[in-house]
């Protein structure tokens, strides 16, 4: 058995639609502070520290990594879904995806799931990853095997505990969710 959480990112500075790869707003930044200090109480010393490759979430691990003095692996598996449109049309997808159910999806959209919840089974130490928004509702699809693309709304900066079992992803306890609308 091993203990996974799943940090959202903090509040990017742009939107879906405005930036490929924005980093962390002001408030994205006191964001990844409060994680850190809310990981440091709760992640045993030693844990591994990923991250995905996109800018906001290695900026909101850089201040728990810090803390710890460790380095974040970058992982790819942990990136948030490539929407196969051009940047002006890529929050209207993004909504259209989130509405749909997985027995829906394309083939590439399930490889893209399936990196996800293969990379955590093959986890064997604690871990905290930071990562996205759709990646957190994809582990949650396969922990509650449900088939609706979306679960749960995290919120910047949210702490999500996951447990891997031999077979099994559970979902220990979800973090902070949003109360307002994706921009």
């Amino acid at each position: 058995m091993t203990d996974i959480w799943l940090v959202r990112h903090g509040e990017a500075a742009a939107s879906w639609d405005q930036s490929p790869d924005p980093g962390l707003s002001p408030l994205g930044q006191q964001q990844a502070r409060a994680a850190a200090e809310q990981l440091q109480i709760r992640v045993p010393h030693g844990a591994t520290l990923i991250t995905s490759p996109k800018a906001r979430a290695r900026e909101t691990g850089e201040p728990f990594s810090t803390l710890r003095a460790q380095d974040l692996l970058e992982r790819a598996a942990f990136i948030e879904v490539q929407a196969p449109v051009a940047l002006s049309e890529r929050k209207q997808w993004l909504r259209q995806f989130m509405s749909q159910r997985w027995s829906e999806q394309p083939a590439a959209l399930w490889e893209w799931r399936k990196a996800i919840t293969g990379t955590i089974h093959d986890l064997r130490e604690p871990t905290v990853i930071f990562t996205h928004f759709l990646v957190i509702n994809a582990v949650l699809a396969e922990c509650w095997q449900r088939d609706s693309v979306l679960l749960s709304w995290p919120a910047n900066g949210s702490i999500h505990h996951f447990r891997v079992h031999s077979e099994r992803i559970e979902a220990v306890a979800l973090g902070e969710q949003m109360e307002s609308v994706v921009t």
